[in-house]
């Protein structure tokens, strides 16, 4: 008898990653730094777990069209809201928020874009620099986390943002254009 994809350990603890969104999120709109830093802890977590259930899917013979709905909606919510909350209590600069609109933009648009072609069976593969996109921004948030409990990490953390941005539109458009004949209809 096969295993139900929600008790699989890859599922289970990519939904724990969704669950911890809302402890993150309210502890960091509390305003204190002691909070601050376990809302740190937890999303380093949660950032960590986007790695290891992917590993242990793979290891375990444990893929599953569950798994693979649910993983980049975590991605996607934990990126977004802790964006949102970070806008909220002052953290992103006027500034920051180019980058941070290049990449709620860009997650948005790409998932829209990924259910339309859905239903015309084609399948955007995540590529190894959108791994590598999503892995530098959560490392930026982290660092934008840090900031309030060690001062003077403001230029590193704009530098991170601004890669992740950066790295953001480019996979978009990389997306964009591999799915190009098939919004245009010049696919065969």
């Amino acid at each position: 008898m096969a295993q139900s994809p929600l008790t699989q350990i890859p599922n289970l603890i990519t939904i724990a990653r969704i669950l911890a969104i809302v402890p993150i999120i309210a502890l960091v709109m509390t305003g204190d730094t002691n909070l601050r830093l376990i809302a740190l802890i937890l999303y380093i977590l949660a950032a960590a777990s986007d790695w290891l259930d992917g590993y242990l899917a793979r290891k375990w013979n444990q893929t599953s069209p569950l798994g693979r709905m649910l993983d980049p909606i975590a991605d996607k919510l934990l990126v977004g809201l802790l964006i949102a909350a970070l806008a909220w209590d002052g953290s992103l600069s006027a500034l920051d928020m180019i980058p941070v609109l290049a990449i709620l933009f860009r997650e948005f648009f790409i998932s829209g874009l990924r259910e339309f072609l859905g239903n015309t069976k084609v399948v955007l593969k995540v590529t190894q620099l959108a791994k590598w996109k999503t892995t530098v921004q959560l490392v930026a948030l982290a660092i934008i986390l840090l900031e309030r409990i060690v001062p003077g990490l403001g230029l590193l953390s704009d530098i991170v943002l601004w890669l992740a941005g950066i790295l953001t539109v480019w996979t978009g458009a990389q997306y964009l254009l591999a799915s190009w004949p098939h919004l245009s209809g010049d696919a065969k």
